[in-house]
């Protein structure tokens, strides 16, 4: 399998705490309107891991434990097929649109100092093949994850499913001022969440769409999950 690796010029500052943070209510502009996804940045984040720089904000919530998917996947969990959800939430308290390219974070895992493997998150058609035709455990080495396909299957309830994950997940790709949008990522851990002591999340193409200027990556540790 093809690794994908990027050239990290900074460390971005983590702070793996349960944080609070009051936010002011600030209107959105006009000519820049909120999808139906985005909010005002009026509620406080809480959460596992946070950082933030260039006006943006990004935390990041891994769910560990079976009982916190139930609201969200209240007949099949994504859990309990092995595949681990992280609650996102970007906060733009800038006075730009941030584009951010979902479709390039990663979740980095490092198995030891020479073997590192990069996970693209899984679709909301990938994340219901996953879940309704799971794949037969292996007994090989874990080292590298496999990279999801479709199986086929998908009938009357798979179509269903992929609506509930479409519906929870994070696909709002345009942030506009003084919002914040949240949403679901889904990686296929084939049930091996141990693997997120040692894990960090990458989030590497984020462009200011006014000044048409490319923000610092994030690299958010996710050694300390929540725990809530």
């Amino acid at each position: 399998m093809q690794k994908v690796y990027y050239n990290r010029m900074k460390k971005a500052h983590v702070l793996p705490l349960v944080l609070i943070i009051p936010l002011t209510l600030l209107p959105v502009t006009a000519s820049t309107p909120a999808s139906p996804r985005q909010q005002p940045t009026s509620r406080p984040i809480k959460t596992a891991t946070l950082d933030a720089h260039d006006g943006l904000t990004v935390a990041a919530d891994p769910w560990l434990s079976a009982e916190r998917y139930k609201s969200a996947f209240p007949k099949k969990s994504p859990y309990t097929a092995g595949v681990l959800a992280i609650k996102m939430n970007f906060r733009n308290d800038s006075d730009d649109s941030i584009k951010i390219g979902i479709e390039r974070i990663r979740l980095s895992l490092t198995f030891d100092e020479n073997n590192r493997q990069e996970l693209p998150a899984l679709s909301s058609e990938l994340l219901a093949d996953a879940v309704l035709h799971p794949r037969i455990k292996s007994s090989k080495s874990r080292l590298p994850l496999p990279i999801p396909t479709s199986p086929g299957g998908r009938d009357k309830h798979w179509q269903e499913y992929q609506k509930i994950a479409e519906d929870a997940g994070l696909h709002a790709s345009v942030i506009a001022p003084h919002t914040s949008v949240e949403g679901l990522l889904y990686f296929d851990l084939q049930g091996q969440f141990d693997l997120l002591s040692n894990a960090r999340l990458y989030i590497p193409d984020l462009l200011s769409l006014e000044k048409n200027r490319s923000l610092m990556y994030f690299d958010l540790d996710l050694s300390h999950p929540s725990s809530h």
